[in-house]
C-alpha cells in the first residue's frame, strides 16, 4: 500500500570527521521517501526551487518515488542546512539555516494523495501538520515525527496534531519534553493517553523502543565500527519502519516489532555514507543480510536458569 509523506526537500552542507560535502541532496521526506522505496509505493509532497538539480530528480524518480506533489517555485531557492559533527556524532551543531521557498510551504493535496491510505507527516511545522491532516479523507494509518522547537514554541498546535494521528516517533529528549516525565516508559503511556496508538523512541546508536497498549518491545541498534554521517538518520529509520508497515497492510505486535528492527536496518545503511550515497548502492539482499545479523544481536537461550 502506498504512502505519503509531507516534509522537507533540502540541500545540506556538512562536515564530520570524515570530511565535508556541500549541497548534497537532504531534507526529512527526502531521507524517510527513500528508505520506505525499497518497501512500497512512496508519494512525496514538498517544495523546492528552481536551483533544484535534474540530477536529484531522477535519483527519487528512479527509487519510484512519485514526485507529482513535489512544488518547483520559480526564482526562489530551494531549503539549504548547514552544519557539522565535529564534537558530537550524536548531535549535529548548525552553523546556517536558509529557509527559502520552504519558508512559505502551503502543503495542497492532489485527489489522490487525499486518498492514500498511509500517511506520514514529517518534522514541519504543526500548523501545516494540521493542515494536511485535514485535508485526507480516510487514512487507515497516520504518523508523525516533530522536534524540541515545536515542543517549545508551538505546544497547543503540537498537541492538536498528536491527538489526531495514530502513531508519532520522538527521541528520549522529546517524549520527556512533551510528556513531562523523566521517564521514557511513563512518558509513551503518557502520550498515549492523548491519542496516538503507537509511540516509537528513537534512541539513535542505543536502537528504539515502541509502545502500544501493553506492548514494550526494544530494537537495538547496529554496532558501528564506523559512522560517515549521521544526517537523515532518524528520517531514514521512520521511513524503513513506515515503509515495512505499509508493505505488510498491518500494524499487530509482529509486524511492528519486524518494522523497528528494519528501520534500524535502513538507518545503520545510512550512516555509512555522506548524503543519501550508500541508499544509491543499496540492494535488497543486502537489507536481508543486515535484518539477518540485527536478530542475532538479541538471540539468547532462553532456557530456565534455575532449575526446580
Amino acid at each position: 500500500m502506498s504512502i505519503l509523506v509531507v516534509g522537507s526537500v533540502a540541500y545540506d552542507t556538512l562536515e564530520t570527521p570524515e570530511g565535508r560535502r556541500e549541497d548534497i541532496l537532504g531534507g526529512a521526506a527526502t531521507h524517510f521517501s527513500t528508505a520506505a522505496s525499497f518497501f512500497t509505493d512512496v508519494h512525496l509532497v514538498g517544495v523546492v526551487g528552481d536551483d533544484f538539480q535534474d540530477e536529484h530528480v531522477e535519483f527519487l524518480k528512479g527509487r519510484g518515488i512519485n514526485l507529482a506533489g513535489l512544488e518547483v517555485v520559480t526564482n526562489g531557492k530551494t531549503f539549504r542546512w548547514s552544519g557539522h559533527y565535529l564534537n558530537d556524532l550524536n548531535q549535529a551543531e548548525t552553523r546556517q539555516t536558509d529557509l527559502g521557498v520552504f519558508a512559505d510551504f502551503d502543503p495542497k493535496l492532489s485527489e489522490g494523495d487525499k486518498e492514500r491510505p498511509y500517511l506520514f507527516l514529517a518534522n514541519i511545522h504543526p500548523s501545516l501538520q494540521l493542515k494536511v491532516l485535514e485535508q485526507m479523507k480516510a487514512p487507515r494509518l497516520t504518523a508523525m515525527d516533530t522536534m524540541n522547537l515545536w515542543i517549545d514554541t508551538t505546544r497547543d498546535e503540537l498537541q492538536k496534531v498528536i491527538e489526531r494521528v495514530d502513531m508519532i516517533f520522538v527521541n528520549d529528549a522529546e517524549a520527556r519534553a512533551l510528556s513531562g516525565r523523566g521517564n521514557v516508559t511513563l512518558a509513551a503511556r503518557r502520550i498515549m493517553e492523548w491519542g496516538p496508538k503507537t509511540v516509537v523512541i528513537k534512541r539513535g546508536e542505543y536502537g528504539a523502543l515502541v509502545y502500544q497498549g501493553d506492548m514494550v518491545f526494544f530494537s537495538p541498534a547496529m554496532p558501528m565500527e564506523r559512522v560517515v554521517d549521521p544526517t537523515g538518520a532518524g528520517d531514514t529509520f521512520a521511513g524503513g519502519f513506515m515503509g515495512y508497515v505499509a508493505k505488510a497492510g498491518s500494524t499487530g505486535t509482529g509486524d511492528l516489532k519486524r518494522a523497528a528492527v528494519l528501520g534500524g536496518v535502513m538507518a545503520s545503511f545510512q550512516v555509512e555514507d555522506f548524503g543519501l550515497d550508500r541508499m544509491r548502492r543499496l540492494t535488497h539482499e543486502e537489507i536481508d543480510g543486515r535484518f539477518a545479523e540485527f536478530s542475532e544481536l538479541a538471540s539468547f537461550d532462553r532456557s530456565p536458569v534455575f532449575s526446580k
